[in-house]
């Protein structure tokens, strides 16, 4: 019976070993070309690439003999430190992730009345094509609904009368429609899986005017519609902290190349869509929960901190968890000191812990962000510090919060469309160059040979 062929077959592993033969280059080439793997030096600084206002990492200082050393991490948005944003928030007991992502398109922060009406458009496109739930989001379910959503932007492109058009008013109002839909697409892509494929009750509900963000995600994917305050304000910090992070992250790397080749905004999305996916970007998160689930069973005493410490060091040594080597949710590509998202989520995990009756839990992750990197400086050779990054908490929020591991990475994606919409539009309105980096060839010529010859 023909079809697509889903096994690897003894032809494909000979193919296979033939490519792995002729692709496999000297590693010893890049340090004699000076060629800055992944775009990064040996300290983990990126190649700059180009400019942006959009926002700002920092993780080093100079210091009073001019030398980069560094410092505890910063996170703005526009020019606004992200902890000044949270704070302005909590102070005012209101959700935020409406005016951040508002700051983070227009670059300024927005008055009542621009807030209001920025609200208003969105939930004015908060709604999707007749009949799309069902002709798309059902008719094809996934188990991976980071594929699903990056099909879902890919067919709205067969909805949208004007989809090419490059300009920027055309560019914004395609940007806040996805901006809209993103938590539809998640959430319903992620129901028919649980419905199609996993047996599971079906119910798809509407979102409602006048919820925010946060509020709308909670009951779209609840039975009973139902979530306290708490939890739609730990849901819209998370979504706040993850919605933006300069211009040199993969996925809005990935944004800035593909825009400037002229494409559309849904194969720019898609695009950004397929990085983030990565378990190297936004699928850390889910390696972070699944790490300390398999702690929690290795462990007989969750207290016991030289057991942790055993556990941790066997991580490193690829005998626990994935023998992958990794303490997952530590270190930074970036930052050394600290992660400014961290701190800021770590400040309500606690309350969300006693509320949701998981202080146990809460106890061993902090056990573990206080000694993986004193574990890590004994057993590894460290060329900066080693903090919790912000997918080290994330993870546990989204556990106590019952979303489905499903969803994990999605629910970065609702947040970071807001940072590519921002990037995108940023490339095409300062550039016309398509990007186009160098890659130095190091194979010498080779002469043809008659295929009677070979």
């Amino acid at each position: 019976m023909g079809g697509f062929n889903m096994k690897v077959t003894p032809e494909i592993e000979k193919l296979t070993a033939i490519c792995q033969r002729n692709s496999t280059l000297d590693q010893s080439l890049y340090e004699k070309y000076d060629v800055k793997r992944g775009l990064r030096d040996i300290n983990g600084k990126g190649v700059l690439t180009g400019l942006t206002q959009i926002s700002n990492v920092q993780a080093t200082r100079i210091d009073e003999n001019g030398k980069s050393v560094p410092c505890a991490g910063s996170l703005s948005y526009r020019g606004y430190d992200i902890k000044q944003l949270v704070k302005g928030f909590i102070e005012d007991a209101r959700l935020g992730f409406e005016e951040a992502a508002y700051l983070l398109l227009f670059g300024e922060l927005p008055t009542k009345d621009q807030l209001s009406l920025f609200c208003t458009q969105l939930e004015d496109q908060r709604t999707l094509p007749k009949n799309f739930v069902r002709d798309v989001i059902m008719k094809a379910p996934s188990r991976d609904i980071m594929n699903a959503l990056s099909r879902s932007v890919l067919t709205l492109y067969c909805y949208d009368r004007n989809p090419d058009d490059i300009s920027l008013a055309n560019v914004l109002r395609q940007s806040l429609n996805l901006i809209s839909v993103f938590p539809l697409l998640s959430v319903y892509g992620y129901h028919a899986y649980n419905h199609y494929e996993k047996g599971k009750s079906l119910y798809i509900h509407n979102p409602k005017r006048g919820l925010s963000t946060a509020e709308n995600i909670l009951r779209m994917l609840r039975p009973d519609k139902k979530y306290t305050s708490l939890e739609s304000r730990i849901l819209d910090l998370s979504l706040i902290l993850h919605m933006e992070h300069g211009g040199g992250n993969n996925s809005s790397f990935t944004t800035h190349v593909v825009s400037s080749s002229g494409t559309d905004t849904y194969s720019a999305i898609a695009a950004a869509l397929g990085s983030l996916k990565g378990p190297k970007h936004g699928g850390a998160n889910i390696k972070v929960v699944k790490m300390f689930q398999d702690m929690q069973r290795e462990l007989k005493d969750w207290a016991d901190e030289d057991a942790i410490k055993d556990y941790l060091r066997r991580l490193l040594h690829k005998e626990a968890f994935d023998r992958r080597g990794l303490i997952y949710g530590m270190g930074h590509a970036i930052y050394s000191v600290s992660d400014p998202r961290a701190e800021v989520l770590k400040s309500f995990v606690a309350s969300l812990a006693k509320e949701k009756g998981r202080v146990k839990d809460y106890q061993l992750y902090a056990a573990v962000e206080r000694l993986a990197p004193k574990v890590i400086a004994e057993e590894r050779r460290i060329y900066k510090g080693v903090s919790a990054n912000v997918d080290f908490y994330s993870g546990f929020v989204y556990s106590m919060l019952d979303l489905p591991l499903e969803l994990y990475t999605p629910m970065f994606a609702v947040a970071r469309i807001v940072g590519w919409s921002a990037h995108r539009m940023e490339e095409l309105i300062n550039t016309d160059k398509i990007i186009r980096p160098a890659y130095m060839n190091v194979l010498p010529p080779a002469e043809y040979v008659p295929i009677a010859e070979r």
